[in-house]
This record gives structure tokens, sequence and C-alpha cells, in this order.
């Protein structure tokens, strides 16, 4: 039997959704949604005692427009259901600290760990809300100064040499002459060794390859503070890596520390610095070997959410998605 025209239309009528009806009526009839029991304070906070664990992770992202939130995981949960503990707007300590105090205080002080950054809010946050918890300053960041550091040099002495050639080229034009820049063996100019160095300097050197391994000799050869440097940042990775005890830790990290000193690099001293005020926060990471590695897996599954639905037009109904998959069991 022939389907008439008139009635495959009426099929693809039927049959067709239309995405902003369709993510309308979800929003407003079959999430549940409007009858949240966390609606009316959702934008400033939420709370889900029920996910607590005794290893937690906290950190700040962005929802929309650079407004930040500060998220807390249980990281037993490993970013799956049931491992949002709060959200809270903003990063204020003392707004924060508010939220998680909802919470049993015997509750709070069972809490065993916490992993978190090198926010000043964030370790006040934590020696409050959670007073008897261990603090462990996330190796990342650490290492992520050392890297930046690392960068700095590069960066300024690159300014540096395409000051050079631009003067080059404005000698040549001034005197008729044909501009011809000076190459190293492997082809690159003085900018260009030092620009397409950038990404040789965050690797160790066993995972090189022959072109960068080229690269590394000319560079050092001509920098050296570069060459000292990334030894330095090398030196930090290694103690970090090293399946090591605390107390040989310690030493290791003193070793490093007076290692900084002696360098005279002034942008190594701001890692001095750190060391110097969150010494044992950081050499916690020896207990366990935790690391902030939940939040920020957390926080990357945040932004593609984000991504996929193209921005936040609506804050409430994005942090109720959020709740939905990650704050209540399915």
């Amino acid at each position: 039997m022939e389907t008439s025209p008139v009635t495959c239309r009426t099929l693809e009528t039927f049959y067709h959704i239309d995405s902003h009806s369709f993510e309308k009526q979800y929003k407003e009839s079959i999430s549940g949604f409007r009858t949240w029991e966390q609606s009316e304070h959702a934008e400033e906070w939420l709370l889900f005692p029920e996910n607590i664990g005794p290893r937690l992770a906290i950190d700040e992202s962005s929802l929309s427009n650079g407004e930040l939130y500060t998220f807390i995981t249980n990281r037993d949960r490993h970013t799956g259901e049931g491992c949002l503990v709060a959200v809270v707007s903003g990063t204020k300590s003392e707004d924060v600290i508010q939220v998680p105090r909802q919470m049993d205080e015997d509750v709070r002080e069972s809490m065993e760990e916490v992993t978190l950054g090198l926010s000043g809010a964030m370790r006040k946050i934590v020696s409050v809300a959670f007073p008897k918890a261990r603090r462990v300053i996330d190796r990342f960041h650490i290492q992520k100064l050392a890297c930046d550091a690392v960068q700095e040099i590069r960066v300024a002495h690159r300014w540096d040499a395409l000051q050079e050639s631009n003067d080059g080229m404005e000698e040549c034009r001034h005197t008729g002459k044909t501009y011809a820049p000076f190459r190293f063996p492997n082809g690159d100019t003085r900018p260009e060794l030092l620009t397409r160095s950038r990404y040789l300097l965050f690797k160790s050197a066993d995972k090189w390859t022959e072109r960068q391994k080229e690269r590394a000799k000319i560079l050092f050869e001509e920098y050296p503070d570069i060459r000292l440097a990334y030894s330095l940042s090398h030196s930090l990775r290694m103690i970090f890596s090293k399946n090591t005890i605390k107390d040989a830790a310690r030493l290791s990290m003193a070793r490093w520390y007076n290692k900084v000193d002696d360098s005279g690099l002034k942008q190594f001293n701001v890692i001095a610095a750190t060391f110097y005020e969150h010494y044992d926060e950081i050499l916690n990471f020896y207990n366990n070997r935790s690391s902030n590695a939940a939040a920020e897996s957390f926080n990357a599954k945040i932004k593609l959410f984000r991504a996929n639905l193209h921005g936040v037009a609506d804050r409430k109904s994005f942090l109720f998605r959020i709740a939905k998959i990650y704050g209540y069991p399915h």
C-alpha cells in the first residue's frame, strides 16, 4: 500500500521536534527544575552533605563571563555520580566558609585530607570549614610556577632578539643594504630559536626529538641562564616524581632551595618564597601522593558542558543540570 504525500508530510510534522521547544519543555515540565528544593538559593550556593567523604578537593571555576564559583568535590568519587559536595558563588573565603559550615561539626571534623591550589582564600576556607583535615597543596601548581619562570626568561630574551633584528633591518634600510639575518647551524634565526624552543622547555630531555636536542644544545650555549632555569625546573619535577618518603623529600627540597638561592635568578625567588610559606602543605603530598587532579578533571567537565551548551544563558538552569549529574544519585 502506497503512502500519500499528505500522510508523509503529516508523519514528518508529527516526528519533527524543534530543539528550542524541547529544551523549554525539558526545563519547565520534565526535568523537575521548577520544583527543585535548592532553587531559591541555587545561584548563590548549593550543598550536598550526603556526598561528603574523608578526602575532598577544592578549586574555582568560571561558569560565564569570568564569574567564578568555588567547587568542593569528593575525590573518592572520581568526578562521577555523587562527587559534588558544594558550589558557592565567588571565591571570598568568608562567603564560601558559611556553606560547608551548615553541615554537622562532627562530619566536618572527620575530614582527613583536602587538596587545593596556592590560593590563600582556599587555604583559609579549608582551615576553618575542615579544621582537622590535612591540607595538601597540589604539586602541579608548584611545577607550573617553575615552568612559568623558565618561559619568562625565554620570552625576555626573545623580545631582545626581536629588537636586535628590527634594529638590523632598520640599519640596512638606511644604508641601502640587503638584510641577511644570522642563522644558527640548524637554520634558526635568533628570534626563531627562542620562539621554537618553547615546547622543548616543558619536556624532559629524554623526551626530546633529534631536532629538539639540536635546538636545545644551541639554546643553552647561547643563553646559560635559560639552561640554569631549565635545570632548576627539571630538578623540581624529579623531586616530585621520585617515590620517596616525606623526610627524604624535605632534604631534597632544602637542597633545591639552596640551588635557587645560589642561581641568582630572580624569577625563581617567587617559587622559593612560596616554598617557605607553604612548606609543610607541599610536603604533605608525600603522605599519600595526593594531587588536585580530581578538581582539575571536574573543572574540565564543567568547561566541556558549557561549550556544548554554547555558553551559559541561564545560570540557575546550568547549575541545576550540574547538580542533577554530579550532585544527586541517578
